[in-house]
């Protein structure tokens, strides 16, 4: 289980996004559209055209981690 600790921040996609995207494909989206660095400590959450699923990319201090 990950579980981040101290203070951080969610950030939630408004749009969907195609979930055949890896984790490095999602980090260009967290670069590209939200203009933020993927290893800030912030949670990044994407949720899938239906709305049915979710995955979430965090950094866990050695790496991205994606769920």
């Amino acid at each position: 289980m990950i579980s981040p600790s101290g203070n951080f921040k969610l950030y939630l996609a408004s749009k969907p996004v195609n979930f055949r995207k890896g984790m490095d494909g999602l980090a260009a989206i967290v670069m590209n559209e939200f203009e933020l660095a993927p290893f800030n400590g912030a949670v990044f959450i994407f949720r899938s055209k239906t709305a049915d699923r979710m995955k979430i990319i965090v950094r866990d201090g050695t790496g991205l981690v994606m769920t």
